[in-house]
């Protein structure tokens, strides 16, 4: 089997960015399209096409909670002119203004440079909604080395489905599609390990075309490899009083659930209050400072099971529980929720003003599937270590249970 290089695998990352600002991007133009931001506009004699007034789209962002302030939304808009997705009508401005001045999206006026990396992912995503709109088994839960899978499909009936749609025309043509799009991060081996061959590999989507996007994750660059520690992708932000620039962050392997403190480091104060933050580091651990024991919780943040609940009783017929599929976005500080137990996994606490309380992350939930993994028999660690090492946006499935 082909393994996956470093050289595929730097692709890969740089691909999966730049396809999250194409979606980004293309969300943004059809809502502005939606809310009339974007029509043709009149300046003296002249008349341009598809234009909007940058002051009525920072007025339009502000008032879809999308920035902290008009500075960031105005970040904002400048990440697209730099990423060449927007332009001023008449090109006469590098810098996007808060102003009433007209800009223009290139996919509306035919100036967007279709590439050979941006055709494959917008191909890519038609192939994704082709996928979800045709009733087939495509995909399903399915197991690779005593592993399962959620929404996962087997490389050779991938390349059936290709032909059969006339995607392709030979296996030849199928199996080089599925390396491109594998390259350019529209779809992966379920672990990671293998390029795209004919053959019985299981492989899944990478993107989720259909998530509704945050204009802030424009802002947010991806953190650098995080070490595997506990604190990572689960710290429970604490403003200490006298440590304004510190957070307490709880130890997911402490049985007695201790914390320690982190430092965090600024993105600048463009970002807005809401939206500070800073990345882990090796350097950050306080090693000179004692475990602190961690003080009564507030009401919601810190939870125990009543009971212990396996995994027959999630999944028996008519159990009182019912499943969510959620989507965390991390933050530059973490994902912000605590996980233990095993076989199942449940979310003991939730940082209230973190990413998972905004994904909808709640106490007590049971952690079914990560990123169509089946978790379900996994302990805290390994779910940890999956979290960790994958994409900085999760698809977790949960189950909760029903209250009367």
């Amino acid at each position: 089997m082909d393994a996956l290089s470093m050289a595929v695998v730097k692709k890969v990352n740089e691909m999966e960015e730049l396809g999250e600002v194409l979606l980004i991007t293309e969300q943004l133009r059809l809502r502005f399209h939606e809310d009339k931001i974007i029509k043709d506009r009149r300046h003296n004699v002249s008349t341009y096409p598809n234009s909007f007034v940058a002051r009525e789209a920072i007025d339009w962002i502000m008032d879809h909670k999308e920035a902290a302030d008009r500075a960031v939304a105005k970040e904002i808009m400048q990440k697209l002119i730099d990423h060449n997705s927007i332009h001023h009508v008449c090109d006469k401005y590098k810098e996007f203004r808060d102003a009433r001045l007209f800009y223009r999206f290139r996919r509306d006026d035919g100036t967007f440079p279709l590439v050979l990396e941006v055709r494959v992912i917008f191909r890519g995503q038609r192939l994704y909604e082709k996928v979800m709109n045709t009733d087939n088994s495509l995909l399903q839960a399915r197991e690779e080395d005593g592993v399962t899978y959620e929404r996962s499909f087997v490389a050779s009936e991938f390349i059936d489905w290709l032909i059969l749609g006339q995607e392709a025309d030979a296996r030849t043509d199928a199996e080089e599609l599925g390396q491109r799009l594998l390259e350019h991060a529209v779809i992966q081996h379920v672990s990671g390990k293998h390029h795209f061959v004919d053959g019985n590999l299981l492989y899944q989507f990478r993107m989720n075309f259909r998530r509704r996007r945050r204009l802030m994750e424009l802002l947010v660059k991806r953190p650098p490899s995080l070490v595997d520690s506990p604190d990572s992708p689960f710290c429970l932000r604490k403003q200490i009083p006298e440590r304004p620039t510190n957070f307490l962050s709880a130890l997911a392997g402490s049985e007695d659930c201790t914390i320690s403190a982190l430092r965090r480091c600024s993105l600048g104060a463009a970002y807005g209050g809401g939206y500070g933050g800073g990345y882990y580091s090796s350097s950050s651990f306080l090693f000179n400072s004692p475990p602190v024991a961690l003080s009564e919780p507030k009401s919601g943040e810190l939870k125990v099971l009543k009971r212990p609940v396996t995994v027959e009783e999630l999944l028996a017929p008519g159990a009182p529980y019912r499943r969510k599929l959620l989507t965390v976005i991390s933050d530059p500080v973490g994902w912000g929720f605590v996980v233990r137990g095993e076989k199942p996994c449940h979310v003991q606490a939730v940082d209230p003003s973190g990413a998972a309380a905004a994904a909808g992350i709640k106490t007590c939930q049971f952690v079914v599937s990560i990123n169509g993994r089946n978790v379900l028999n996994y302990d805290f660690k390994a779910i940890r270590s999956l979290i960790l090492h994958g994409p900085r946006v999760i698809i977790m499935e949960v189950m909760e249970e029903i209250t009367k």
